[in-house]
């Protein structure tokens, strides 16, 4: 194993071979608050695949080193033996990973390392989002130009907005361009400098995809409460119909079960192919009739495949 960790650890700045030691005061053996930066170097580090997760071998990797980087620089991360690293895990996963899918998200590291405390409010548990309709709400207002991105300015505005709110107060404009930069590197899988819809939803999570539920996917029957309560979920209004960032919402969640990185673009081909199978009165918006042929063509889809 400790063969394994040490060729995944090559720049590790000289602190022998475990990553996390640097970060460690050298007297009470403590992790410092890391800033944003060194956030991001830790994530970028153990999140070897790139995927968005930590886990597998990574996962062992990061344990063990976080744990063993504790001791003296001269000890090595096999001083965790398996039996005491499988207990070690096993406490680890239960406190941390707060969605239990088995891996850790950029969400959970933070809420395990010291971090500066307004980067911290970046990742919050506290108010997930409802629904994807409040995603897309959120995605105009900040999309300024419409380019169907959201670029580093406007990133930093959202930034601005939601650490205003978090903290009642101003955040210092160099250290709001450090987050911003931060982040981007984070979340900006492709790197082509600004933020995609698929990566701010990375960002900025719903609390459920409420169609990956059961109930949709495979059912052999649904029911008429099934309908209604994913037509309240995404009429909004109220008006018995769903349409603009409501219909922009329900598509997206839609389309995530078909696709991991999609754009606004990807949407608006994925809404004009929809519209055009299923929008039987033309009006450019999805009715409840409407809503029932498409979670029973979804229904169907998940059962064949």
């Amino acid at each position: 194993m400790s063969s394994n960790i040490q060729s995944s650890n090559k720049n590790t700045n000289n602190i022998g071979d475990n990553f996390m030691r640097q970060f460690r005061d050298k007297n009470t053996r403590q992790l410092k608050n890391l800033t944003s930066t060194q956030f991001m170097e830790v994530w970028s580090h153990y999140d070897h695949d790139g995927n968005g997760y930590i886990e597998g071998r990574e996962l062992d990797n990061f344990l063990r080193e976080f744990v063993s980087s504790v001791n003296a620089s001269d000890v090595g991360a096999e001083v965790v033996t398996d039996s005491m690293f499988a207990e070690l895990k096993e406490c680890f996963m239960e406190s941390f990973d707060v969605n239990k899918d088995g891996k850790i998200d950029i969400r959970e590291l933070a809420q395990l390392l010291p971090l500066d405390e307004s980067f911290l409010l970046l990742f919050r548990f506290d108010n997930p989002l409802e629904s994807s309709v409040e995603f897309m709400k959120i995605w105009r207002e900040y999309d300024t130009d419409g380019s169907g991105f959201i670029e580093a300015d406007e990133l930093k505005n959202f930034l601005k907005d939601l650490l205003r709110e978090a903290k009642r107060e101003t955040i210092d404009e160099d250290k709001l361009i450090e987050y911003t930069d931060t982040l981007l590197q984070i979340f900006d899988s492709n790197k082509d400098g600004k933020l995609q819809l698929s990566e701010m939803a990375k960002l900025l999570p719903v609390k459920e995809n409420f169609l990956c539920r059961s109930s949709f996917k495979g059912a052999t029957k649904l029911t008429k409460q099934d309908i209604e309560r994913v037509f309240a979920l995404y009429d909004r209004d109220e008006n018995g119909t769903i349409e603009n960032e409501e219909l922009k919402g329900f598509l997206k969640d839609l389309l995530e079960l078909v696709k991991k990185d999609y754009d606004a673009q990807d949407l608006d081909e994925f809404q004009t192919a929809i519209l055009h199978g299923c929008d039987y009165n033309k009006d450019g918006k999805i009715n409840k009739k409407e809503l029932t042929m498409i979670l029973l063509a979804l229904s169907k889809h998940s059962q064949d495949a």
